[in-house]
């Protein structure tokens, strides 16, 4: 008996599974001369965006696997030019990342939701939607899920894509380079808004977005060890998380109504044919 509660105590302290919200404890901001504030005891981080500069943050820790959560306002009112990111990214010039980038917009037309995928630092696999709600009017939540099977982006628990691990036929997959949370606002009136062609309103500055309720369930990297490397399944549900029947709807209903771009359905771009992940079962 006294062996086993040793193991157990053993294994207890082992896993280390991150899950906090409070940006003090969590989270560091990275630049922006100021711009970037942590408020309220730590529980509301705001990013701002002037002619001069914008501002981002990132998370201390690392993370191998995980699902993060985090609830953004984003700008309000005219915020066409400007980009606010929030991304999951590793180190090194053949990085891995899962993004997702909200591009501002005109006063009154629908913000665009950017996502993508990187591994080995190649990415070009964006899909982009609108959303069927107002996000600048209140605070909602965007997810991103990782696991060794699958990444799924999801908003207010709908998933809106789903990015399999098809490695057994060649595509890759992000799985071994650990990532830190990022976000940022800044100008990107060069191509974010209609192309380019509308510009920042710099009359309309500073521009703000809001953030609150960060949550990371997932696996730390430290010392070249994850946290949940002796970690069953059942420990961290998320680690074999899938799309259950119900899940899978709301991703068809979203991708049917609100998907405005999608790189497996454009042969153009890929005369050779499309990537093998777009024709996979």
């Amino acid at each position: 008996m006294r062996t086993s509660l040793l193991l157990l105590s053993g294994l207890i302290s082992f896993v280390m599974v991150a899950s906090a919200a409070n940006f003090n404890q969590d989270i560091d901001v990275t630049w922006g001369d100021g711009r970037g504030k942590i408020l309220e005891n730590g529980n509301l981080l705001t990013l701002t965006l002037d002619k001069f500069s914008g501002s981002g943050f990132q998370s201390k820790n690392q993370y191998l696997f995980g699902k993060i959560d985090m609830n953004i306002k984003l700008v309000p009112g005219n915020s066409a030019g400007t980009v606010t990111t929030y991304y999951l990214r590793s180190e090194g010039s053949t990085w891995d990342e899962i993004d997702f980038e909200f591009l501002g917009n005109l006063s009154g037309d629908p913000y665009i939701v950017h996502t993508n995928v990187y591994t080995q630092g190649k990415g070009d696999k964006e899909q982009q939607f609108y959303l069927w709600f107002d996000p600048t009017k209140d605070f909602h939540t965007y997810s991103l899920l990782w696991n060794p099977q699958r990444i799924i982006f999801s908003v207010d628990g709908t998933p809106i894509r789903e990015f399999k691990n098809l490695e057994t036929t060649g595509v890759a997959f992000p799985k071994s380079q650990p990532m830190r949370v990022y976000s940022s606002l800044w100008n990107a009136d060069d191509w974010a808004t209609r192309g380019g062609l509308v510009k920042t309103d710099w009359s309309k500055a500073p521009f703000t977005a809001a953030y609150r309720n960060y949550k990371a369930d997932a696996c730390v990297w430290s010392s070249g060890k994850s946290s949940c490397s002796s970690t069953s399944p059942s420990q961290n549900s998320w680690l074999s998380q899938e799309l259950d029947i119900t899940s899978q709807e709301k991703l068809k209903w979203v991708q049917k109504n609100y998907m405005i771009y999608n790189y497996c359905t454009d042969t153009k771009r890929f005369p050779q044919g499309l990537p093998k992940e777009c024709t996979a079962p």
